[in-house]
């Protein structure tokens, strides 16, 4: 049977019209989609360690399952119990910060009366009228505080049910995704699945890795400046710099806001020039040595990713989009007919580029990694 040949027109309306459907799917199943997605990926990093308790130790799978789902638990209770006393000793200090807050407004009250000629009661009177409307849109703030929080943990059960799901039928969906393709296709299709896996693991291990020496390096950076709660600081740095750009930004404005509050305005250049340094540091040695470049997105795409993200699945789209990102570069550049999209996503490559080269000592070498 001869395939039918459509006009470029309707090819490209079928596309669009396929785009919005998928879109309008992923937007209508945000409270699934989106804890599948990262219970998805947490599996993958998970996988090494399930197949070791399996074949090396004879663990039966609900047994190396249930292990897993231990470790992924306990990890995340330490990162609540951090924040939590980290927190707990941020409020303790709030009522001076608050005194420091009060001092900086007068000041700068001050000096917006003799610079835009403003009557200072006219700006109390515009503080008043804020103050007024917050007031009265506390119950408002404080549903909004609470469905995030509920969301919050139902995220957290589902996410927690579908790794467990996720890795206990592993080989049943693997089977899946290879028999859904003709029979002549199917050993590309196994190397292709494989191929993500290994790429998808490595990735978020150097994710990780990448999350926890940034953290490092600002916490030390913020304690030798004498910035009050560094750890934390740092810590939530690491975090936020999985969304590029965006999130190491936000992090600067949070540290050199509390810098301002609580130190002297020559400490807070410091620690903004010292985040530039951690940023340079993250983009010219971490990242090519620690995650690679063939999952890197360019910072066009990167930056519209945040933004879809953002639109499908709020703050955990931000999060997810980049990991999404890598997956759909990994299986453009696997698939003959999408290698143009896998190099629409990725750098610009250029000929002869030599890998870079770090030696540590006479026996250690780092290398760029691919």
């Amino acid at each position: 049977m001869k395939p039918l040949s459509l006009p470029f027109i309707s090819k490209l309306a079928l596309a669009i019209i396929s785009i919005i459907g998928i879109g309008y799917l992923i937007k209508l199943g945000e409270s699934i989609l989106a804890p599948f997605f990262l219970a998805f990926l947490l599996a993958l990093l998970f996988l090494p360690l399930s197949n070791f308790l399996e074949k090396k130790l004879w663990f039966p799978r609900s047994v190396s399952t249930i292990f897993s789902l231990l470790i992924l638990l306990f990890t995340i209770y330490g990162l609540f119990y951090f924040f939590a006393t980290q927190l707990s000793s941020f409020s303790k200090d709030l009522p001076h910060l608050e005194r420091q807050f009060t001092v900086l407004f007068n000041d700068l009250q001050k000096w917006i009366s003799k610079t835009f000629d403003v009557n200072t009661n006219e700006q109390f009177k515009y503080m008043n009228e804020g103050l007024n409307k917050l007031l009265s849109s506390s119950g408002i703030i404080i549903g909004f505080t609470l469905s995030i929080f509920s969301s919050g943990l139902g995220f957290l059960f589902f996410c927690v049910i579908f790794f467990i799901f996720i890795l206990n039928y592993r080989r049943i969906l693997n089977r899946f995704i290879v028999n859904v393709f003709d029979e002549k296709h199917k050993s590309k299709v196994e190397d292709t699945v494989l191929a993500v896996q290994n790429m998808i693991k490595q990735y978020i291990t150097g994710l990780i890795i990448q999350i926890i020496i940034v953290s490092v390096l600002t916490s030390i950076l913020l304690s030798i400046l004498g910035i009050k709660y560094a750890v934390l600081l740092g810590v939530l740095t690491g975090i936020l710099n999985v969304i590029p750009y965006l999130g190491i930004s936000i992090s600067a404005l949070i540290a050199c806001f509390i810098s301002f509050a609580t130190g002297e305005a020559s400490t807070t250049v410091y620690v903004f020039l010292g985040y530039i340094g951690v940023h340079v540091i993250d983009g010219n040695l971490i990242l090519p040595f620690v995650v690679g470049s063939k999952v890197k997105i360019n910072a066009l795409f990167s930056f519209i990713g945040i933004i879809v993200g953002e639109q499908f699945w709020g703050i955990a789209g931000m999060f997810l989009c980049i990991p999404a990102l890598a997956i759909l570069k990994i299986i453009f550049e696997r698939v003959e007919n999408l290698h143009a999209w896998g190099k629409l996503l990725g750098e610009d490559e250029k000929p002869f580029k030599k890998k870079k080269r770090v030696k540590i000592s006479e026996t250690i070498t780092l290398e760029e990694k691919d």
